[in-house]
């Protein structure tokens, strides 16, 4: 057994670009800065309180189930072929 252990793994990560409001993007630096990290830390934690509360979301996310497997599957054949 090692004596230190391995860091954690880093979930993959992939970049999005959004448009927001000036003024929520100025808060989110404020928050992100409040917590000592950085915006996109924030708006992934933010997101997962969301689809973590959200149960009219929950429900439809487990009625179109299917559809996202389906569509998973899809971008993994393609990224194989390529």
């Amino acid at each position: 057994m090692a004596i230190i252990k391995a860091p954690p793994k880093q979930p993959k990560s992939v970049t999005i670009q959004a448009r927001v409001e000036e003024s929520v993007k100025t808060q989110l630096d404020q928050y992100a800065k409040f917590i000592d990290s950085t915006p996109s830390y924030v708006i992934t934690e933010a997101l997962k309180v969301l689809f973590k509360r959200d149960d009219e979301f929950k429900s439809w996310l487990g009625q179109h189930a299917n559809e996202r497997n389906s569509e998973q599957n899809q971008g993994e054949a393609l990224t194989k072929t390529a």
